[in-house]
């Protein structure tokens, strides 16, 4: 696995098929967590989405690439409210 410290802000997160995904906001624990900018609409719209660092299968520059496709890869995110509770 590459080192996670790498990962920084606003670097861009894409599948292994080179989709867009999201951008990363900052990187919690096991988790990458995705801008709000990224967050889709309807339902979605508000929430941090995160993914696991266990996904990430290399770093290129200002992208980090995913060992999964961005269809494959959407489904392992966790969604949190932004809110406080």
């Amino acid at each position: 696995m590459p080192d996670l410290k790498a990962i920084k802000e606003h670097m861009e997160i894409i599948g292994a098929d080179g989709v867009h995904i999201g951008t990363v906001d900052h990187v919690e624990s096991n988790r990458i967590k995705l801008t709000k900018k990224d967050s889709g609409a309807g339902s979605h719209k508000g929430h941090h989405h995160y993914i696991p660092t266990e996904l990430v299968a290399e770093i290129e520059g200002n992208k980090v690439r995913l060992s999964a496709n961005a269809n494959v890869a959407v489904s392992f995110e966790e969604e949190r409210d932004s809110k406080p509770l």
